[in-house]
């Protein structure tokens, strides 16, 4: 004497309706996921640029260091003597023009 229970049949549109609202949820989550992760990579691709910057900016400043020393007057006076065999003149030598 068992009555078999009869499943209730939904309606298609409330169906629908619940399946299209999920369907956005779960854009929406993609979505909102997608950013974010494209927001810490910016973040770390800034950071790498701002360590690059900072090497270049090191290094510029170990070049105009190198240059101020390679255009220093006592070191090209050095070479001119011992690698050119040029000698200061004397006072014999020089002539001055009017």
């Amino acid at each position: 004497m068992r009555k078999k229970k009869k499943r209730k049949q939904r309606n298609p549109k409330v169906i629908a309706v619940f399946l299209s609202l999920m369907l956005v949820f779960i854009a929406e989550l993609l979505f909102y996921t997608w950013c974010r992760v494209q927001s810490v990579r910016t973040k770390y691709e800034i950071t790498a640029q701002r360590s690059h910057v900072r090497q270049l900016a090191a290094m510029q400043d170990n070049l105009k260091i190198e240059l101020a020393r390679l255009k220093s007057p006592s070191r090209i006076a050095t070479i001119a003597k011992t690698q050119l065999g040029l000698i200061t003149p004397t006072s014999k030598q020089m002539i001055l023009l009017p």
